[in-house]
């Protein structure tokens, strides 16, 4: 009985050696360089740690908008002789777009946030829209002074009487908060010691992205931060890195080319856009298309939606005191501007990319710009800037944002790329091209005008088109202009699941051998 026994423990010790080899056997092999041969994350291996490649996530309420080459200008008769959008060719490169115009209610949470956070009136009064802009002499608007922004019939009507500043701020501080959203949902942050940090008014200790990755927000760590730590050291890190591919790129406004390009949803015209390799979509760079909901290039509404017959597809005024048609039969159905998602999407999914607001751009308003800028990502707005390290190190603003200065000339003199640093009014009356307009001295133009793009619910069809552009200063807001935000796109060109470049089957070639 007892050789019985030792018999069955001898086995079943076999049977647990024989898993363990099998276990050994089937562990994934830490992943080596192809430039070096040491392997990545790895305790035996230089301790180098590679997070697995990964495609950039899309933001809450973003769409991708597949990048390409467009005509950028007028496309039409330049009716206001304005002569400030010369056609010519661009490129721009995918990125991300909001879906709709930013709202209401989306507006008041960022106000909410900043009335938690930093318990300072004056911190959330600058932040708050101008409803005066509703105001004339000659009319009767105190209603929408009052309720246009507050009262929650309007919840989901775009946000007007931003300036283009409080757009931009508004941008940056929705970037952070969903970053700081990712890291709770990953279990990298403590999310309940980090809101009570938050409800006891943390001001200037607030999560920031930047100030985070640098190391100077120390955030509540989570269960799941210690999945990070060091292959050899085995130390659990106070902050991920942005090389993990979890932290998202900053929201920002649209660059003025990015805009006009999402706006007239090109794709919609190309044969079977993205289907396949081996049904791709013709390069179909002829269309001059008017407007952004057109799928020809006459601007007219698809034929087969027979439905759609004497609908309008955008909030503008059709002319003087016709804002809505007439009762009993309403032609856009909205006096001022309508709900962020009323109206036809264009060929992105992008909603009112054509009047009920018409919305700010990231550019500084030049009338030459589109015939001297780059045709590549073209841009006019550069004001390039350092991490301020005067101290010996970064710190942080009364907001909480990482400080950053401006780059001298004397710094990039000697670079091949740029050579000033500030660079928005770059061939702009220098000695370079001997142009000047006297900006901001004879016109209205300086370089705090900003550019605005789309008709609104108060304008003509004429302002419809894409490449209609026009200005403001950026401390000013409008009843007529409101905004959305995007984001740069990393990695391929198509969207997640593509490849960047042309990929090809591994053939022998004439049985060839490589040395």
């Amino acid at each position: 009985m007892k050789n019985l026994f030792r018999i069955k423990n001898l086995g079943i010790l076999l049977i647990g050696a024989t898993l363990i080899t099998s276990c050994n056997l089937f562990k994934k092999k830490p992943a080596k360089s192809s430039s070096t041969g040491w392997t990545y994350n790895d305790p035996n291996g230089s301790g180098f740690r590679v997070s697995k490649e990964k495609e950039q996530k899309t933001g809450p309420g973003l769409v991708f908008v597949e990048g390409g080459t467009f005509t950028m200008g007028a496309v039409e008769e330049d009716v206001m002789r304005d002569w400030n959008n010369i056609p010519r060719r661009v490129t721009v490169a995918s990125f991300y777009m909001d879906e709709t115009e930013v709202a209401n209610v989306h507006y008041r949470e960022y106000l909410f946030w900043l009335d938690r956070v930093f318990q300072d009136t004056s911190i959330t009064n600058h932040a708050l829209p101008d409803t005066l802009v509703w105001r004339s002499e000659l009319a009767y608007n105190e209603p929408y002074v009052d309720y246009y922004f507050r009262h929650p019939s309007y919840n989901l009507y775009p946000v007007v009487g931003v300036t283009w500043k409080q757009a931009y701020d508004y941008c940056l501080w929705r970037g952070d908060r969903v970053n700081e959203n990712i890291l709770y949902e990953k279990g990298i942050t403590n999310k309940k010691a980090e809101l009570q940090k938050q409800m006891q008014g943390g001001g200037q200790d607030n999560f920031n992205t930047k100030a985070y990755l640098l190391g100077e927000y120390q955030a509540t760590p989570g269960k799941n931060i210690k999945t990070y730590k060091d292959p050899i050291t085995k130390q659990v890190p106070t902050n991920i890195s942005f090389e993990e591919g979890i932290i998202l790129p900053d929201y920002r406004l649209p660059t003025e080319a990015e805009w006009e390009y999402a706006a007239y949803g090109l794709i919609a015209q190309n044969p079977n856009p993205r289907r396949s390799e081996k049904k791709r979509g013709e390069e179909l760079t002829a269309n001059k298309q008017v407007y952004p909901w057109a799928q020809n290039v006459n601007g007219l509404r698809d034929s087969r939606r027979s439905s759609w017959q004497g609908q309008f597809l955008a909030n503008f005024k059709r002319g003087s005191g016709d804002n809505m048609g007439v009762a009993g039969g309403l032609n856009d159905r909205a006096v001022i501007p309508g709900p962020i998602n009323s109206f036809f999407p264009n060929g992105f999914g992008l909603y009112n990319m054509a009047g009920n607001v018409s919305e700010w751009v990231a550019d500084v308003y030049r009338p030459m710009t589109p015939s001297d800028g780059d045709d590549f990502n073209y841009y006019r707005g550069n004001k390039f800037q350092r991490v301020d390290l005067s101290t010996g190190k970064a710190e942080r603003d009364s907001l909480g944002r990482i400080k950053y200065r401006d780059e001298t000339d004397d710094e990039v003199k000697n670079r091949r790329n740029y050579q000033k640093g500030y660079a928005i009014d770059y061939l702009d009356g220098d000695s370079l091209s001997n142009v000047t307009y006297g900006y901001g001295k004879t016109t209205l133009i300086s370089d705090k005008s900003r550019v605005y793009k789309g008709g609104s619910w108060n304008d003509r069809a004429y302002w419809l088109s894409p490449g209609s552009r026009r200005f403001l200063e950026e401390d000013q807001g409008s009843s007529m202009i409101g905004f959305r935000c995007a984001m740069t796109r990393y990695g391929s060109q198509e969207g997640n699941g593509r490849k960047t470049g042309n990929w090809f089957a591994k053939k022998k070639q004439n049985n060839r051998k490589r040395n």
